[in-house]
């Protein structure tokens, strides 16, 4: 349940007319007033997490649904709703010199840093005299732990940026206020990402393990750990990224039972011990609207409005995720074992996607042409008004019985962090340390996630050296992970997307209903024939142009 704590936390986040609370009109209201008491200042405090809902994928489906810029998701638009996705994957001028197109945020997460930076100082100010150290170190810990997030979101675009903290001001604090300020040199990848793990520990060894109920959705010690691992990834900091792993399952981290239910607000299931780190939203007073942008085609009909259904997976997706015995799908072999593709798969698949004889709020899908939630080919013009262009739907977060979707909007809530990344995490680390001293226990990781929805256990004979396994984690990640923003980035970090994104098309299957219960199935491109791209250069996009013009210190990226 959300308690009041938690709903002070959510107004702040979304749009509240208390200018206490507001972070945007802070300038409005005097310190005093904001460090008057432990309330105003925490609600002053936890406006920092305004950074995370800046880039969720669930709340911000129509801008930064980042699965859609890789191969697994389809923007079902050329250019309506806003949808960068299409143009930055088939436009050879997407991106160009002076800044970073679609990924462009450069400006929004330095405004996120400095204001950070303005809250660690004000914390110093005013804080520990009216509250004491060990209070004000929590809240210093929830600050950093925001701001390592924010240079994330930098150093995965750009690389390497200019380090700014509260304390790295010529006149001591780096609040933006004094032009000497503006002059910093780029730290280097390796040192940024430094940095970033620097200030996720300090958050680690200070944050609470769990708040009061009042309070519950603020950040937490195994929450730093668990981002912990995913910035060690990055940093190729194998060894860190496994005690970090560590870290969050000695202190409880552990997968819920049902893989479908992670993904309901009202499933019927404890996920404390998976969502270690989420944006909460209370229907009726917080929303979003990522059901009706996202709901199938046929329900246009059933609530006699307009749904979109802007995201649907591919079949590059689709097809890797295996049947329920663990053999993998093959449109070439599935026939020799079941009747139809779809209904033998597991559970990751049902949870996944809407897919031709799916059930849906008691009606079933139709994908096939002619049906209720027909196919739709993909134009580099307009959009398929709601329809799906590869023959699948998106179902992960939707909420099915949800039918007050229209008049109240949406309310789910968006994972940002799950204990399956961690062990995700952890599985790749021990492979990219040592594989041959590791592999017991990267396949042990791995079967984890496999045992929750029932697949078989991979051994040594499946993944003999680093290579082989490698390839059951990278497909473990997509399907486990799928819809959460994670492939575009994973293919950025592994140096394969010119290899799975340039010059290639992604897949859909056409249906065509041929009896009452026979359909002949097609592979078809969804890209309307025009290739993808994805240069070398993409890999550290180009910096605005105002950073490198007024801070003469400040290089662009090398290729542009």
């Amino acid at each position: 349940m959300l308690t009041a704590g938690l709903l002070s936390l959510l107004l702040i986040i979304s749009s509240c007319n208390d200018e206490v609370l507001d972070i945007n009109k802070t300038d409005a209201v005097s310190d005093q007033a904001i460090w008057s008491g432990e309330k105003s200042a925490d609600m002053y405090v936890t406006a920092s997490y305004k950074l995370f809902t800046d880039f969720s994928q669930v709340v911000n489906s129509r801008t930064r649904y980042f699965d859609s810029f890789s191969d697994i998701m389809k923007s079902t638009s050329w250019e309506m709703y806003n949808h960068p996705y299409n143009k930055a994957l088939q436009l050879p001028s997407a991106f160009s010199k002076g800044g970073a197109g679609a990924f462009e945020c450069w400006s929004d997460v330095y405004t996120r840093i400095r204001r950070a930076n303005v809250l660690l100082a004000d914390i110093d100010r005013y804080g520990e005299k009216k509250f004491g150290k060990e209070w004000c170190d929590v809240r210093r810990a929830e600050a950093r732990f925001c701001r390592a997030y924010a240079y994330y979101l930098l150093i995965r675009v750009y690389g390497g940026v200019p380090i700014r903290t509260e304390t790295s001001g010529i006149n001591g604090v780096d609040d933006g206020a004094y032009e000497e300020d503006i002059d910093r040199k780029r730290s280097t990848e390796a040192e940024s990402w430094d940095f970033v793990i620097s200030e996720l520990q300090w958050a680690a060894d200070h944050l609470p393990y769990s708040w009061p109920a009042e309070w519950k959705g603020r950040a937490t010690r195994r929450a730093a750990y668990g981002l912990m691992s995913r910035m060690a990834l990055h940093a190729k900091q194998w060894e860190k990224a496994i005690a970090a792993a560590d870290s969050v399952k000695n202190m409880g981290g552990a997968l819920a039972p049902d893989y479908a239910k992670v993904f309901q607000v009202d499933g019927g299931q404890d996920n404390s011990n998976e969502l270690l780190f989420a944006l909460y939203y209370l229907q009726g007073t917080v929303t979003h609207n990522f059901d009706r942008y996202n709901r199938p085609f046929g329900d246009n009909a059933v609530y006699t409005t307009e749904v979109y259904a802007e995201h649907v997976p591919t079949a590059e997706l689709a097809d890797l995720y295996e049947f329920s015995d663990g053999t993998a799908f093959s449109w070439t072999t599935w026939q020799s074992k079941y009747s139809d593709p779809f209904s033998n798969r597991e559970p990751r698949f049902k949870a996944t996607i809407l897919y031709n004889g799916a059930s849906w709020e008691g009606r079933t899908i139709q994908t096939y042409t002619g049906g209720s939630d027909a196919f739709l080919a993909y134009t580099q013009s307009g959009a398929t008004n709601g329809h799906t262009c590869t023959g699948y739907y998106l179902r992960k977060y939707l909420q099915e019985g949800n039918t007050e979707f229209l008049t109240k909007n949406s309310y789910q809530y968006d994972a940002v962090l799950r204990y399956a990344e961690v062990l995700l995490n952890k599985a790749e680390a021990y492979a990219e340390a040592d594989y041959a001293r590791y592999n017991t226990q990267a396949l042990g990781v791995l079967n984890e996630l496999r045992a929750r929805v029932n697949l078989p256990a991979k051994t040594t004979a499946d993944a003999p050296d680093k290579e082989a396994f490698m390839r059951l984690l990278r497909k473990e990640r997509a399907v486990e992970l799928a819809g959460e923003g994670f492939r575009y980035w994973d293919l950025r970090r592994w140096r394969m997307a010119e290899n799975v994104i340039n010059g290639q098309l992604a897949h859909g299957v056409r249906i065509t209903r041929t009896g009452a219960t026979a359909y002949t199935y097609e592979t078809v491109d969804c890209d309307a024939g025009v290739p993808r791209i994805f240069l070398e250069k993409y890999y550290y996009f180009s910096l605005p142009e105002s950073e490198v013009v007024n801070n003469k210190l400040c290089e662009d990226n090398p290729l542009w």
